[in-house]
């Protein structure tokens, strides 16, 4: 029998898998690139339309669109995007546009608008001794967003920086279809359009409403002033130390299950598991960058991302068991409450697929954490009201009303534009994230739960250990049902067909 660990928290679990079971490991990263040359190159010969010098020629002013680092999990200590954020500051001071005149703006979507001393980490430490332009956190609720569609529902207003400039150049990574690329423009727009960024698959663009507004925004950007993007594909991180090899190579697995080290991490509290994962080395790198309008490089550079990640599996699982470890989907990792723990298993690992749900019809996800009812303060308090909104229920009835009225709580609003916390609407579109799995889903079981009525509020099946919900499984399938072990993070496209 596979004994096969998982990291869920800051606690490694380890598994006694069947001996059928299909373990999926994401490949190992691939062979990285110098990015700030690749940068340069792609800024000359996009994939379609005018290079960079062309677009920006006769520009004073230019705006750099950027993204705070939130994926992958895990974070990187140097991020491959610094150097690509720093190589187009270059290209457009060689242009002719100083940086002086330069501002980069920091597209947080609903998420905690980062604070000042956040912002240095965004760029590489000589950029920031250097840069002499303006450095503008987005805010949602500003009163001077600019209307640049009103052709909706919604109608779509983006941060002034956006509109009152001459040149636009998005610099992101091609994550998802919610992250980069055109959905930085979207993530620098009101609250009301960011609500409605959805999407079904994140890998997918058909079935998503967020691609189908962020396109919308980039073309009626792009009928007032240039529009250019810059998507970078990432590897994989690799991690050091304790966990060197995994998720990658099937050795590591079985060096982290024997060693001795792993019952002396187990008998370590808490917080000093915390300090010890936070304390491992994490390397990124890039494997390549595109160019060109910000929609077209995003999609060829997620199709590239999604071939040199992804695993393959055919046909779907009975069953797939989602590890979460102690971190937050934004920026600044915390612990996460369970609101934010189902979105990383449901939100986020059940919906990097291309082609075919990997669960099938009916099916059961296990995520693996303790679930504990806790809220970092102040940055999470928002998902303690949804918590208490909806303690007598999650239909669309009580979510809609508890939606209106965290809208309607100006602390809250306020507390947001401080940058102390999160938006109120983030916790409800979070929630709206877990959707599309919990409706392919017959149930989810939270092993290891700790809150059993945490795990119920949200419609869950609380078990002790990951034996106990596989057994679950076993009767609830009535015979020998197909299990999967997701060995993460970081989280993986998964290609699902025969």
């Amino acid at each position: 029998m596979p004994r096969i660990p998982l990291l869920a928290g800051t606690r490694l679990v380890i598994a006694n898998a069947p001996d059928d079971a299909v373990v999926l490991q994401p490949p190992p990263p691939e062979r990285a690139i110098d990015v700030a040359a690749a940068v340069r190159d792609s800024l000359r010969f996009p994939l379609d339309g005018e290079p960079l010098e062309t677009l920006a020629r006769g520009a004073r002013r230019a705006t750099i669109v950027v993204e705070p680092p939130a994926l992958p999990i895990p974070g990187v200590a140097t991020d491959p995007r610094e150097a690509a954020i720093g190589a187009v500051v270059d290209e457009l001071e060689r242009i002719g546009i100083s940086s002086g005149y330069q501002t980069i703006l920091v597209a947080t979507g609903l998420a905690r608008r980062t604070a000042q001393r956040e912002l240095e980490s965004l760029v590489a430490p000589e950029l920031a001794r250097r840069f002499h332009g303006r450095v503008v956190v987005h805010d949602a609720e500003l009163p001077e967003l600019v209307a640049v569609d009103e052709d909706g529902p919604p109608r779509l207003r983006v941060n002034p920086a956006l509109a009152e400039t001459d040149v636009v150049v998005v610099v992101t990574a091609a994550e998802t279809v919610l992250h980069g690329g055109p959905s930085a423009l979207l993530a620098a727009a009101d609250a009301e359009a960011l609500r409605a960024a959805g999407a079904y698959s994140l890998l997918e663009t058909a079935a998503s409403q967020g691609w189908q507004l962020a396109t919308r925004l980039e073309r009626a950007l792009a009928r007032r002033i240039p529009v250019f993007g810059v998507s970078v594909v990432l590897n994989h991180p690799t991690v050091t130390g304790l966990l060197r090899g995994y998720p990658y190579d099937p050795d590591a697995l079985e060096r982290i299950v024997g060693s001795p080290l792993r019952r002396a991490f187990s008998a370590l509290p808490g917080f000093a598991r915390a300090r010890v994962i936070r304390s491992l080395p994490v390397e990124g790198s890039a494997a390549a960058v595109f160019a060109g309008p910000p929609s077209v490089a995003h999609a060829e550079a997620l199709l590239r991302a999604v071939e040199l990640r992804r695993v393959t599996l055919a046909p779907p699982l009975d069953a797939l068991v989602i590890a979460v470890p102690r971190t937050t989907p934004f920026l600044p990792r915390e612990r996460p409450n369970p609101l934010l723990v189902a979105y990383l298993g449901l939100g986020l690992a059940l919906r990097l697929w291309r082609d075919e749900f990997p669960i099938v019809e009916g099916g059961v996800a296990i995520l693996v954490n303790r679930f504990l009812r806790h809220f970092a303060h102040p940055t999470q308090q928002p998902y303690r009201a949804f918590f208490h909104a909806t303690r007598f229920g999650r239909d669309p009835q009580s979510l809609s009303a508890a939606e209106a009225g965290v809208l309607a709580d100006r602390r809250a609003i306020e507390e947001y534009r401080a940058g102390r916390t999160v938006h109120p609407l983030l916790p409800f579109r979070d929630w709206n994230g877990c959707q599309p799995a919990l409706g392919r889903l017959g149930a989810v079981f939270v092993a290891e739960a700790r809150d059993a009525a945490a795990a119920r509020q949200l419609g869950f099946v609380p078990t002790h250990t990951v034996a106990a919900a596989l057994e679950l499984v076993r009767g609830q399938t009535g015979g020998s049902p197909r299990i999967g072990f997701l060995l993460a993070p970081p989280y993986f496209p998964l290609s699902v067909g025969g």
